[in-house]
């Protein structure tokens, strides 16, 4: 890749000297519908630097201007969106790295992408782009600095891929050909980006990004008066070397984050939902992926939430966060957290000092080695008159390997975590392991996770404790020749839950069977039969009412089928439904998701999920309605509306969240977020609350 002299024009025009006499990559391949074939749409690239940024311009031809584009807003949904997107493994280890995309209307999306192919867009950052449109072709051209990216500065060679997805033709193809049994963005299916010389220094690389909020609260219920509140922080990013970067926070607020999307909930564990504030994404796999999904050491949501003294959780405020976390060097990262949250006289709740500390080592390729330690300090602690279910102190600490071969057919993970708590110090360990193999008409997975009785996380994420879980997997697929289905996918699995002496607790089988069409529609069928022996007594409607006694056993069966239509027409749906038994009864369960996208300048969707729960006497039948209409509208680049309206029986709860979003300027923002919650039967008010908030990226 060359270096330039003189300055570069982001105006999407590319007729600048170092444009045309830069090299132009070509050559794309289908990895959808197929992996064997060229591309129907051709797309050539280009790339070249100077000492501030990297260049990359891409001519995507096409047919005519009909784009289908969801909206105008930042991030948008990859799979409803064309674009041209960018893949870059600027740390060289083919598993983490950073994402820029950019549809034919201009709209930028960026990312963070780990375990080689997990992408994550709540990450943010500045850059630069211009797109301009022709009959026959669109031209992006990208200016992303050096200061955004993370790099090795004494690497000449970053792991890179070209994405184009175009929608019309539902067609996506890469520069290195992908094979369709794996993501298009899959890291170890790269070329090389080769510098003249080493890749020029960052410079000096600090943000400050003050806020101020106010904000206006009632609680209804209680029959408090109205709240006020005026807060100001900040958080900053300190570049401590190009590939090593310190992010600081001081009193945090959260308040633009969008409301969870909410669910029923019939199973009898907690569940998860993924973590969205913007101080903890960056390197966010080296805190957030350790152990499984049923045994996390580090679960960041957990931060900020306590126990009053009825057990509920309710909200602590952070007083103050440092994180540092990237490469240390070409086969070495790091992770170091600390926050501290605040007291609550008045609700008997101490402030909290949490640290984490994880370090990662290259072995070869996608494989990497690494140690976790995770830590819950109570300050001040007083053995009298504390909430119980908060103790001096929690610790876990662990080990894990995780490989995957160079052509990506083996992978597999293996970890062993223990905790520290006081009066805990047996059956306090956790530990799993992983091992798949993937081809292109076979899939073969084995999962085992063992947590022991008195694991303790209270930092993580572990639903259950006392338990050891296997599972097996067997996933052919068929490629079709008539054009019609691109795949015919089965999946079947067993899977054992088992005490830690391995008495059988639960079973499950399932298999299911899903036809992939050319026009993007899918259909799925499956079948499960599930046997389970409670090991705590359990109310199956989650509604307050009689309970399923510990040590009884229950075996059902259940069948469904869902549908999507094709997600390129204006208007397009799914549908599901699922019947069978449930413990000692029957459910019934229907749902569908409505969108209709006036196009580009919003989406209209509504979530509908019908329950309806059948138990013999003296247990209660239960019928759950959830209704969540939502509008994401988009006046302009700059200017967004979400409004989002969720009707919750299960909860009984109508919760209307609405948030005005003006981006002035990269990575600043105004919001002004609305919230009432209402009982559905009479719509009286629960709580209400609003907040204004404006932040500002400043670069020093």
């Amino acid at each position: 890749m060359r270096k330039i002299a003189g300055p570069i024009k982001i105006d999407g025009l590319i007729d600048e000297k170092a444009w045309q006499e830069a090299k132009p990559i070509s050559g794309f391949y289908q990895n959808f519908p197929t992996d064997s074939l060229p591309a129907i749409s051709e797309t050539e690239v280009r790339m070249i630097f100077d000492d501030n940024f990297l260049y990359v311009s891409a001519v995507c031809y096409n047919q005519g201007q009909d784009y289908i584009v969801a909206s105008l807003k930042r991030d948008y949904e990859f799979q409803t969106t064309e674009s041209f997107n960018l893949y870059v493994d600027t740390y060289n280890d083919l598993t983490n790295g950073f994402t820029f995309g950019i549809s034919p209307l201009g709209i930028q999306r960026e990312g963070l992408f780990s375990e080689r192919q997990n992408v994550s867009t709540d990450w943010d950052n500045k850059w630069y782009s211009e797109v301009t449109n022709y009959p026959d072709k669109w031209i992006v051209e990208m200016a992303i600095p050096f200061k955004t990216l993370r790099y090795n500065e004494s690497n000449n060679q970053w792991n890179i891929n070209f994405l184009r997805y175009d929608l019309k033709h539902n067609e996506r193809s890469t520069w290195v050909r992908v094979p369709q049994q794996f993501r298009p963005n899959n890291i170890l299916y790269s070329g090389k980006m080769v510098w003249e010389d080493l890749p020029p220094k960052p410079g000096a690389n600090v943000s400050v990004i003050p806020y101020m909020s106010a904000r206006g609260g009632k609680d209804f219920e209680e029959g408090e008066s109205t709240d006020y509140a005026f807060e100001a922080g900040f958080d900053a990013k300190i570049g401590i070397t190009a590939a090593l970067n310190l992010d600081l926070t001081f009193n945090p607020d959260f308040s633009q984050v969008e409301v969870d999307e909410q669910v029923t909930n019939l199973d009898r564990f907690e569940l998860f939902f993924p973590e969205r504030r913007q101080f903890f994404l960056e390197n966010s796999d080296l805190f957030a992926l350790a152990g499984f999904p049923r045994a996390r050491p580090f679960f960041s949501r957990r931060i900020g939430i306590a126990k009053d003294t009825a057990g509920n959780n309710v909200q602590t405020p952070i007083l103050y966060g440092a994180r540092l976390s990237g490469k240390l060097d070409q086969n070495w990262r790091i992770g170091l957290l600390n926050m501290q949250t605040k007291k609550d006289d008045d609700l008997d709740i101490i402030g909290q000092n949490y640290t984490v500390a994880t370090v990662q080592r290259k072995i070869s390729g996608g494989s990497n080695l690494s140690a976790i330690f995770v830590n819950r300090q109570s300050v001040n602690f007083k053995e009298e008159g504390e909430v119980s279910e908060i103790s001096k102190y929690n610790r876990v600490w662990g080990l894990e390997y995780n490989f995957a071969t160079s052509n990506n057919k083996w992978e597999g993970e293996i970890f062993y975590h223990r905790s520290e708590n006081p009066g805990r110090d047996t059956e306090n360990y956790a530990q799993g392991a992983f091992l798949g193999y993937n081809t292109r008409n076979l899939g073969l997975f084995w999962f085992h996770t063992l947590v022991g009785e008195n694991y303790q996380a209270d930092v993580g994420f572990v639903p259950r404790t006392g338990f050891a879980r296997g599972l097996f997997n067997i996933n052919p697929i068929i490629y079709p020749k008539d054009g019609h289905i691109v795949t015919i996918e089965t999946e079947i699995g067993i899977a054992y839950t088992t005490d830690t002496d391995f008495e059988v607790l639960d079973k499950e089988f399932f298999a299911n069977l899903e036809f992939n069409f050319a026009n993007t529609s899918e259909i799925e069928v499956g079948v499960e039969r599930n046997t389970v022996l409670l090991t705590d007594s359990f109310d199956p409607t989650n509604s307050d009412g009689p309970e399923l006694q510990a040590g009884e056993s229950y075996s059902w069966n259940r069948v469904g089928i869902e549908y999507e239509s094709d997600q390129r027409k204006i208007f397009n749906y799914s549908v599901f439904s699922t019947v069978g038994g449930f413990f000692n009864g029957d459910l019934l369960e229907i749902g569908a998701e409505l969108n209709y996208r006036y196009q580009p300048f919003g989406n209209f969707g509504m979530t509908l999920t019908y329950n309806n729960i059948s138990l013999p006497d003296p247990f209660k039948d239960a019928d759950f309605f959830l209704i969540g209409p939502r509008i994401n509208f988009t006046f302009t680049d700059q200017l967004f509306l979400t409004t989002f309206i969720q009707f919750n029986e299960q909860n009984e709860n109508l919760n209307i969240n609405a948030r005005f979003q003006w981006r002035f300027k990269p990575v600043s923002d105004l919001f002004i977020v609305y919230t009432d919650n209402y009982l559905p039967q009479n719509l009286d008010v629960k709580n209400r609350t609003l907040v204004l908030k404006l932040s500002y990226w400043l670069n020093i």
